[in-house]
């Protein structure tokens, strides 16, 4: 099959539609599965055993169970024990929900590695809580996960079009759809592959550059400790 570039142009529109739908389901899961996986790593880290216990479990389940699986069940299972979402909700809460299980391992990582002096010092300061995890704890603990952070968002958006498979006209239903009503899958299928890496491949040279810069940032501070 030849590319046809008339009919590339002509179908463009249709894709752009598709892509604002992508790019919100990414923003939006994206956003989610970082608050969602703050929240999981800081109980993990402040509650109890049993919910320490409970959490684990349920991080170890999301990350042992494939996505598509989890869509599936969102989308299909839920409505019949009464959970109704619409096709992006379901898509974008999954998404988060899953990531989620990776970005708190990313955030516990981050938060086991400030510097116990500075819980002291919290402590000696008298500060609640909830004053240490938020003015000493969390600003010391993810700025240096940001390029692992990251990552995770740039493999959350490779994901969406997963999404096309419950029914959501992202970028990736809308070039199923066009591929189908005229059967040429050569122009649409590559216009999508072409859309993402030209996302993907800025998005990872800006997390090599946070990873080096907070890389020399780690080393500088490590050489002014030694004198």
């Amino acid at each position: 099959m030849d590319w046809d570039w008339s009919f590339a142009l002509t179908i463009l529109p249709k894709l752009f539609e598709g892509v604002k739908i992508t790019v919100y389901a990414s923003i939006l899961a994206s956003a989610l599965a970082m608050l969602i996986g703050l929240a999981v790593a800081i109980a993990r880290r402040s509650a109890g055993p049993v919910v320490r216990a409970g959490l684990q479990a349920c991080v170890g389940f999301v990350r042992g169970t494939p996505l598509l699986v989890q869509l599936y069940f969102t989308f299909y299972v839920l409505p019949d024990i009464g959970i109704n979402l619409s096709p992006l909700a379901a898509g974008a809460i999954t998404l988060a929900i899953h990531y989620s299980a990776y970005t708190s391992e990313v955030y516990r990582a981050g938060i086991d590695n400030v510097d116990r002096g500075l819980w002291e010092a919290a402590t000696a300061l008298n500060l609640s809580r909830l004053q240490t995890w938020r003015h000493v704890v969390i600003p010391q603990a993810v700025p240096p996960m940001l390029p692992a952070l990251g990552n995770y968002v740039v493999a959350m958006f490779k994901e969406t079009p997963l999404l096309s498979m419950i029914t959501v006209i992202d970028l990736m239903g809308e070039a199923r759809i066009i591929a189908n009503i005229h059967y040429r899958y050569l122009e649409p299928m590559t216009m999508v592959g072409m859309f993402f890496l030209a996302v993907s491949v800025p998005s990872v040279a800006a997390l090599n550059y946070l990873e080096r810069r907070f890389g020399m940032e780690r080393k500088r501070h490590h050489n002014m400790s030694l004198f």
